[in-house]
Order: structure tokens, then C-alpha cells, then sequence
């Protein structure tokens, strides 16, 4: 629930929804992305069409965009947070690897936990073919272990699963 600390964006492609689903691909993948460096719905959009332009990936859709305090480490500017969802052939491990890659690409330096940061892109959930994906790894873990306790993740995913 959103509340006075919070605004919903509706903004370019943010929200989005495609016109078709195409089945050439395996996976579905629910992205959480967030950030609170610089413009970031500027950065949102590059990377919508970054993505939208790369033949590994299709984008099924996207959801509004949520201004929101930061958790965590407190001292730092309000984050803004959305959900893209898409489609791939990449398994877990390389999605991880394409998005660890469009991080640095745009800027993200981790220097301490919960940190400000250019661009922060989290799996939350993975499906191959409908089945539920799950992952359990030092580095990686499908379901994205806290994206309940998240009001960054569940609103926006409200969103996209309406």
C-alpha cells in the first residue's frame, strides 16, 4: 500500500505492456529495478531500450515507477523502483551475468550494502515454460529471498501482474 512517503510514476515506458508474447522464448523473467543516482527515469528509459533492443531479451511489460524511501542505510536520497518482466533463453546463471553487466555499464559501484547506486537490477522470479524457477546459490537465489518485506518490489508487481 502506498503511503505519504511514496508516489507512483506513470511515465514513457513505465508502465508498458507488449502487444504479443513470443513463444521462441524459455524463460520469463521478473526484473526488479531501482535506483537513486542522477535522473533515473532517464536511466530507466535507456535501459528499457537497451534492453528492448537486445535479441536475448523480449519485454512482455513493465510497471509504473515508485518514488520511496530508502531502507537500510537511511542516509541517502529516495529510490526510485519499478519491475520490468521479459522473456529469454539465458539461463538464471547468464541472466545473472547480463544484468551484473548492464549494472556496471551504467555506473553501479558497490561500496557497502544497501549503498546509493546508478542502477540496481534484481531477479525476483524465473519461470521456464510456466514452472516456477528456483535458484539457491551463495550469489544467486530465485525467488529473490526478500521481495516480500519490499514495498519497492510489491507495489510495482502489482502492477504488472493486474
Amino acid at each position: 500500500m502506498i503511503d505519504k512517503s511514496m508516489k507512483l510514476y506513470f511515465y514513457n515506458n513505465f508502465p508498458y505492456r507488449s502487444k504479443s508474447k513470443n513463444s521462441k522464448y524459455a524463460y520469463t523473467v521478473t526484473l526488479g529495478i531501482g535506483g537513486n543516482i542522477g535522473n533515473m527515469k532517464r536511466r530507466f528509459d535507456k535501459l528499457f531500450a537497451r534492453l528492448n533492443n537486445d535479441r536475448r531479451f523480449n519485454i512482455v511489460g513493465t510497471s509504473p515507477l515508485l518514488k520511496n524511501p530508502p531502507f537500510g542505510y537511511l542516509n541517502q536520497d529516495d529510490f526510485l523502483n519499478g519491475i520490468i518482466k521479459l522473456q529469454t533463453n539465458l539461463s538464471p546463471r547468464n541472466v545473472l551475468k547480463a544484468t551484473q553487466a548492464l549494472e556496471l555499464r551504467f555506473g553501479r559501484k558497490r561500496s557497502f550494502k544497501d549503498a546509493p547506486r546508478t542502477l540496481d537490477l534484481d531477479i525476483i522470479f524465473m519461470t521456464k515454460k510456466g514452472r516456477p524457477v528456483f535458484v539457491d546459490e551463495e550469489d544467486l537465489k530465485i525467488p529473490h529471498p526478500q521481495y516480500k518485506q519490499r514495498e519497492s518490489v510489491t507495489i510495482p508487481l502489482e502492477y504488472i501482474n493486474a
